[in-house]
């Protein structure tokens, strides 16, 4: 890549880039800047240290979370976004493992900006389940659940450990429709939620 045009995008989304291809923790200063194409000291000039670049590759991971879980959602709602949002975050977990695992980590407290995009992605997954009948309590669980399901079957998908003769893919959609069932079966027995939905938590 020529040092032409380079500017923070440009060496965020090397970063980026990177680490779905190494992993996140193996991705240097000195190994992206081999990457774009620049001495070290040349990339200082647009991200000042590690942890900014980290920061960075932290924050658009999140963002393209964001815009992922947004467009499956379009035009769904109940049992059917939630299927669709679960089918296109394991999708880009899959094409992006640096990033995706970049992007499930707690904010910290005093980066404001990463909190609020993390905030979005959780929110559209309540979204989701507003219409469940589910208290607001166990909307909560709910989407806790849906996370740790999605997060953990991922997480054993890129790590590549299924090795018997079933696609990954029915298991999991095996796995969100049990999901889905359970909170129609909690919906059930606890009756139908009359207040709004309106949860501010980072679940």
């Amino acid at each position: 890549m020529p040092r032409d045009g380079l500017d923070r995008a440009t060496v965020i989304a090397a970063a980026s880039e990177l680490a779905d291809e190494v992993g996140f923790a193996p991705v240097t200063v000195g190994l992206l800047a081999e990457r774009v194409g620049v001495r070290t000291p040349s990339l200082y000039k647009h991200v000042d240290s590690l942890d900014a670049f980290q920061r960075g590759v932290s924050l658009q991971a999140v963002g393209d979370t964001d815009a992922v879980l947004t467009r499956a959602a379009v035009g769904r709602s109940g049992p059917d976004a939630v299927r669709a949002i679960a089918e296109a975050y394991r999708k880009w977990a899959l094409d992006h493992p640096g990033r995706y695992a970049e992007s499930v980590r707690a904010p910290r407290p005093e980066n404001d900006e990463y909190q609020a995009v993390t905030y979005e992605a959780v929110q559209i997954l309540f979204d989701a389940v507003a219409g469940s009948g589910l208290t607001d309590e166990r909307a909560i669980d709910a989407v806790r659940a849906l996370r740790t399901v999605i997060h953990g079957f991922v997480g054993l998908e890129n790590d590549d450990a299924f090795h018997r003769e079933r696609d990954p893919a029915d298991s999991y959609r095996f796995v969100v429709d049990t999901h889905i069932n359970g909170m129609r079966a909690e919906a059930a027995i606890g009756g139908p939620d009359t207040a709004p939905l309106h949860v501010r938590e980072r679940a």
